[in-house]
């Protein structure tokens, strides 16, 4: 089996290929948000690497958020028209799971952080267990500050992960118990998407392309900014 994964939750694209054998061939970038533009020739280069054709993709997995509005619908609507012409399931992840996953051998709690813009964060809490992580708190979005007083109340050291993290790096910069990671850490992973759609495909946990649905948290920055004027 192969799996074509396309991530596209943040300011990072990404597409990797991969099955029983692992990763195969994986490509991510980060210019400007232009996602619609690096898409096509990142899985035109996957494959290429890979050395297979699309056309031999037997499931398609999307990362569906949260994350930035547009670039969800990116790389959504473009694994739904690739899984609906080559007639094939596809498999929905978080894009917190994935930066979880990455950081799954940190030995403690980790809290994936994700930069929703407007002075808010995308956040979940993950503890580690064998062979990944287990999510112990629900995604959800708030401020900074507000996360700050959540990581009060948990036990233990924490890893933060993610743009959200470090962008508000200096919030927790006096907490002893709470350490910030950067680097590969900044973004979810299309490798990582593939192993984690990987294992849901041995389960047979797919569905069909028009059951895939978005996790947003809140309502996209153009419908907020038509409320704010209809309310002036």
């Amino acid at each position: 089996m192969l799996i074509l994964g396309l991530e596209s939750a943040t300011a990072q694209v990404g597409c990797a290929i991969g099955g029983h054998e692992g990763v195969l061939a994986s490509a991510h970038s980060a210019r400007g948000r232009r996602h619609a533009e690096n898409l096509t020739p990142s899985i035109e280069f996957v494959c290429r690497q890979a050395r297979v054709e699309l056309k031999d993709i037997s499931c398609v997995a999307v990362d569906h958020g949260p994350g930035l509005f547009t670039g969800l619908r990116v790389g959504v609507a473009s694994g739904k028209a690739i899984a609906t012409a080559l007639r094939v399931p596809m498999i929905g992840v978080s894009s917190l799971d994935l930066l979880a996953f990455n950081t799954r051998y940190a030995g403690r709690r980790l809290v994936a952080v994700i930069d929703a813009r407007r002075g808010e964060v995308f956040w979940a809490a993950y503890q580690p267990v064998p062979g990944g992580v287990q999510r112990v708190t629900e995604p959800d979005v708030c401020t900074p500050d507000e996360l700050d007083a959540e990581l009060l109340a948990m036990p233990g050291e924490k890893l933060l992960v993610g743009d959200g993290a470090v962008r508000y790096a200096s919030l927790f910069a006096d907490r002893t118990d709470v350490e910030v990671g950067g680097g590969d850490q900044m973004y979810p992973s299309a490798r990582a998407l593939v192993q984690l759609a990987h294992a849901q495909a041995l389960r047979e946990e797919w569905v069909r392309p028009t059951e895939i649905e978005l996790l947003y948290l809140r309502k996209p920055d153009a419908e907020i900014n038509w409320s704010t004027r209809e309310a002036r």
